[in-house]
């Protein structure tokens, strides 16, 4: 059997990720499986350095760990916050004229980003343990209604690509894989 070189040897900490439920009711498999991507997202960012995770580690992208850390706090706050239960507060990482600010701006620390992460995280249980799956809110861009069963499902999709993202990113940082 081939051994693995030791520089390419996973580095990943104990796996404390909750396993989704293969039976449940609907709201109970979708927040837990979001919760299982959001929880997968943090594990592939432990065990770190502030600048590893801010490495962009494939050229020419300017995706790095702490980019998708931003970007993701933020569509936490675009689809629960603003979307769904229809706050009144600014854009995360993301303006008109800097689009791609989350990836191109990494001024700032690495642990206030985790912070803020996690509180949209907080927030967006908190909004939907308070609302039924059939409950809309209102798209800001067309005025339609979306049901949050459909934001937990684009949730859900949006963590599992950048998940996938994230493990290319670590693996050229540190050459961990899986997880």
């Amino acid at each position: 059997m081939n051994e693995v070189p030791s520089t390419f040897a996973p580095r990943w900490p104990r796996d404390t990720r909750s396993e989704p439920p293969a039976v449940g009711d609907e709201r109970e498999v979708l927040t837990s499986f979001l919760d299982w991507h959001r929880e997968t997202f943090a594990l592939k960012c432990s065990g770190l350095s502030a600048d590893q995770l801010s490495e962009r580690s494939v050229p020419p992208s300017t995706m790095s760990l702490h980019g998708l850390l931003r970007h993701l706090a933020g569509v936490e706050r675009w689809w629960f916050r603003l979307q769904f239960a229809g706050e009144d507060l600014p854009l995360l990482h993301y303006s008109d004229d800097d689009p791609e600010q989350d990836f191109d701006d990494l001024a700032g620390d690495v642990t206030e980003a985790f912070g803020i992460w996690r509180a949209e995280c907080l927030r967006s249980r908190e909004i939907v343990a308070a609302a039924a799956l059939d409950d809309t809110g209102i798209r800001r861009a067309t005025g339609e209604p979306i049901s949050l069963r459909t934001i937990l499902v684009k949730l859900i999709a949006e963590y599992a690509r950048h998940n996938g993202h994230a493990d290319l990113l670590r693996e050229r940082i540190d050459g961990s894989t899986g997880m």
